[in-house]
């Protein structure tokens, strides 16, 4: 059998068949920029001899490596820093927290800006002597200076690889969006995007429009805020940096004193808009394509990644049981292939029963179910210790009583209703209350205020009061604070501190710091798929005794995630409350779609499966699908009528 051939060979792991694939979609994605490389590089061309402005063996080939070279940098730093999920930060602001203390910002944005200095010398390089764009001119025989135009070309470069390095990581532009095999009845185009490659560069083709329309954008923008910034805050640093480090290959005046004009005249202004548009495409291009070509479908000439091994199950299960977050989503994206469109494959998973730790079914079973049982496991976590727990008083035990001691001084009780909330006023009040009366009361004395601190006191909160009321025109201190709080929250400013409901539900259901729902859509539809085409192709029958398990599960895991979509309030930040959750609601619904797969295939044999009524009824709850009309339906699951 499966399971003793197994035995006898040595089972290679599963990144052994991924990185090989994964090679194949960076060569892809890097023959792209190698294309559009080719294409600037005949933009940037004088034209002066129509051979060699094309020719790859001369100019034009020298130019296009040296952007090639550009654009490939954004590919590496996406080899570098890809994850597949969402990250499940509270709010934007708490991402910008973590990003300062990892290594990747830094990388990022120095990747970019190198990225961006090497491009702007290929272009200083392939302009006409004409254009007055190199760094040294000569005036008055052999004197030498700085050109300003130059060094401003170079500085508006760097600081657009800045600006679209920042961008990078606000964006999270190193995430991976995997791909989910639905079943064949799932919608009416389930299959229509398989991930093969046609389809991806169909899909890079019709994105074209949309990144020309943002380099223009982007291009615009940069030009005119590198206008300002240099002129504020950057020319005299810039102007005796690079004067310091010219000065001695070139020999340059010894001041520093800037030019009293700036460089901005329409030509330049025109060049630095054109070098733009062509750097950010080039970035903008590479990005895309490495997102589309990475998350092509676990697949080698239409067969499942692992065919070639000489133990493809083997191999499957270390990829399921891999750590790394990006190696098991591709082996549960394989496997919701290999139940879907492989039955070859979906025999050698049932007639695998010798294998060491179990049979190959339980094995993929427990590893799929214990996948999806993570989402419960972080929701009941969540209830226990998410949210702060006030005891009310009917709850309250009575403590045993402890024999009082004796006071060394006498207190004063509160006067009025000591259970009766404070005011809005009350939080800033109290804080001036203690501060004057520890003033009025002398050191060693006891805390009882004389009539005549009394009076200072209550004078000192009275005008204090109509202070704040003539200032503000109210005396709520805190409603006031409220209300400049959510005003600011409104505001564009206030951004990075709204916690969203879709930030919440996805930081407790897909986990931290990274959640991807591809991989819990896959179990699903993998275990679902499995079960339901084993009744045709299990001949040992291994897998109808974990359906009515499955089932269970699926129902219970529906009803939980949906109560808790019900619990979660919208966040006070939340400005917009929107009740949305995308990924909760993509996991729903493959947890949906396998319960009603399960219950069209294996709801005759409910009585069999030792499914009682009450869990039919709670599945097709979860499932949405309706209850069975009449007596007759009954019978034929269970074999009685019920009354």
């Amino acid at each position: 059998m499966a399971g003793a051939t197994a035995a006898k060979v040595r089972v290679l792991p599963y990144k052994d068949f991924l990185q090989p694939a994964l090679q194949r979609r960076f060569a892809t994605s890097g023959l792209v920029i190698l294309v559009i490389a080719y294409l600037e590089a005949l933009l940037l061309a004088s034209w002066n001899s129509f051979l060699w402005a094309w020719f790859p063996l001369g100019p034009a080939g020298i130019r296009t490596f040296f952007l090639f070279i550009c654009g490939v940098l954004i590919i590496i730093l996406r080899i570098a820093q890809h994850h597949p999920g969402v990250r499940t930060t509270s709010s934007p602001f708490a991402t910008f927290l973590d990003s300062l203390r990892s290594f990747n910002t830094l990388e990022t944005i120095l990747t970019y800006a190198i990225s961006a200095w090497g491009f702007s010398q290929v272009y200083l390089w392939c302009v006409s002597e004409e254009a007055g764009l190199e760094y040294i001119s000569y005036y008055h025989a052999d004197r030498a200076r700085l050109n300003e135009k130059a060094v401003f070309l170079t500085t508006h470069c760097v600081l657009v690889g800045v600006w679209h390095g920042i961008r990078h990581l606000a964006g999270d532009i190193d995430r991976l969006t995997y791909g989910i095999a639905k079943p064949q009845n799932a919608d009416g185009n389930a299959n229509a995007d398989d991930g093969d490659s046609n389809t991806q560069l169909q899909k890079l083709a019709q994105k074209l429009p949309e990144i020309m329309v943002f380099t223009m954008t982007q291009a615009l923008t940069s030009t005119t805020a590198t206008m300002v910034v240099y002129s504020l805050f950057l020319r005299g640093f810039i102007w005796r940096t690079t004067m310091a480090f010219l000065r001695p290959i070139y020999n340059l005046p010894k001041t520093n004193m800037t030019p009293q004009t700036l460089p901005f005249s329409l030509a330049i202004i025109l060049r630095c808009l054109w070098v733009s548009m062509l750097l950010t495409f080039v970035w903008t291009t590479a990005n895309t394509a490495f997102s589309l070509f990475l998350v092509k479908n676990p697949l080698k000439n239409n067969k499942p990644l692992t065919s070639e091994s000489k133990d493809p199950n083997g191999s499957l299960l270390n990829g399921l049981k891999a750590k790394k977050l990006s190696i098991k989503c591709f082996a549960m994206w394989e496997l919701a292939y290999i139940a879907r469109d492989f039955p070859d494959r979906r025999k050698a998973i049932y007639e695998d029963i010798d294998r060491k730790n179990g049979s190959m079914w339980s094995q993929v079973y427990k590893i799929c179910i214990d996948t999806l049982k993570e989402i419960e496991t972080r929701i009941d976590n969540y209830n226990k210790y998410g949210k702060p727990t006030v005891p009310t008083p009917d709850l309250i035990t009575e403590q045993p009583k402890v024999p009082e001691k004796k006071r060394l001084t006498q207190t004063t009780p509160k006067e009025g209703d000591v259970f009766q909330p404070p005011s809005p006023r009350r939080g800033f009040m109290e804080a001036v209350e203690r501060t004057v009366a520890q003033v009025a009361t002398a050191p060693g004395q006891p805390s009882q205020l004389s009539p005549a601190a009394k009076k200072v006191v209550e004078y000192a909160k009275d005008e204090l009061i109509k202070a704040q009321k003539q200032a503000t025109g109210t005396e709520d201190t805190e409603g006031l604070a409220k209300d400049f709080a959510t005003k600011f929250l409104e505001s564009p400013f206030g951004w990075p501190f709204r916690q969203s409901y879709r930030r919440r539900i996805a930081k407790v259901v897909l986990g931290e710091p990274y959640g991807e729902p591809s991989l819990y859509a896959n179990a699903a539809f993998a275990l679902s798929g499995l079960a339901v085409k084993s009744l045709q192709e299990d001949k040992y029958g291994n897998v109808q005794r974990d359906v009515a398990g499955l089932v269970r599960t699926l129902t219970g895991l529906v009803r939980k995630i949906e109560k808790f979509k019900g619990e979660v309030g919208v966040h006070w930040t939340d400005t917009e409350n929107k009740r949305e959750s995308q990924e909760a609601d993509e996991i729903l619904e493959a947890l949906r779609w396998s319960l009603r797969g399960l219950l069209e295939g294996f709801g005759v044999y409910a009585k069999e499966l030792r499914l009682s009524l009450g869990d039919l009824r709670m599945a097709r709850e979860a499932a949405g699908v309706e209850e069975p009309e009449g007596e007759m339906e009954m019978e034929m699951v269970y074999g009685r009528r019920f009354r």
